[in-house]
């Protein structure tokens, strides 16, 4: 039994996710402020999306976008919804700190597979479900090796590969390699330009 998998994980992750939400408050409550009086008092988005077993729950995030205005004649992509202000955020991954809450309730893991929509659920073969078979992470393993350069085939293979090999030194090489990702923004900027390739399913 695999007990870091089982039992070890899901503690260190709370107890890291307290620790890092106390050392980050200081900027959480700083982008907060911005974010309140640049979006109208509403600072945070909330969006339902797939947990272990495929268990809805709702992902927390700095809002990054603008509303949409239903009474406006200007056709808005997700691209042009993105504020200066959100890409900033997007740009060195301050978007994701109020996830920190997902993981202390217990929706989220520090490290695993990305939460996606809902609407890929129908999407899935067998194979890729298996990504279902642990919490979603803030960071992955997929998101460590090309995150949004790479198509989906390759990416759920990459995490796949993560359910199957667990460990406390592998959550560790990820979560290094993730401070590099931070600073090495190319990813972050293809991910604005992908975000409308949604997976269909594969061929």
């Amino acid at each position: 039994m695999n007990l870091y998998k089982t039992i070890i994980k899901s503690s260190l992750d709370i107890i890291t996710a307290l620790i890092a939400f106390v050392i980050f408050l200081p900027l959480f409550i700083i982008i907060l402020v911005i974010l309140t009086i640049t979006y109208k008092g509403n600072p945070f988005y909330f969006q339902k999306r797939p947990g272990k077993n495929e268990n809805i729950f709702k992902i927390i995030k700095f809002k990054t976008m603008k509303d949409v205005e239903i009474d406006t004649s200007e056709s808005m992509t997700d691209m042009t919804r993105i504020t200066k202000l959100g890409g900033f955020l997007r740009k060195y991954s301050l978007d994701e700190i109020p996830q920190l809450i997902n993981v202390i309730k217990g929706d989220m893991s520090i490290v695993g597979p990305r939460p996606l929509l809902v609407s890929y659920l129908n999407h899935y073969n067998d194979y890729q479900k298996q990504r279902h078979n642990v919490k979603p992470g803030i960071t992955g393993w997929a998101q460590v090796n090309g995150r949004n350069n790479i198509d989906w085939d390759s990416r759920f293979k990459l995490d796949v590969w993560y359910v199957d090999n667990i460990s406390f030194s592998t959550d560790m090489k990820i979560l290094w390699l993730t401070l590099f990702k931070i600073f090495n923004t190319n990813d972050v900027y293809n991910e604005a330009q992908q975000i409308n390739k949604e997976f269909k399913g594969s061929n």
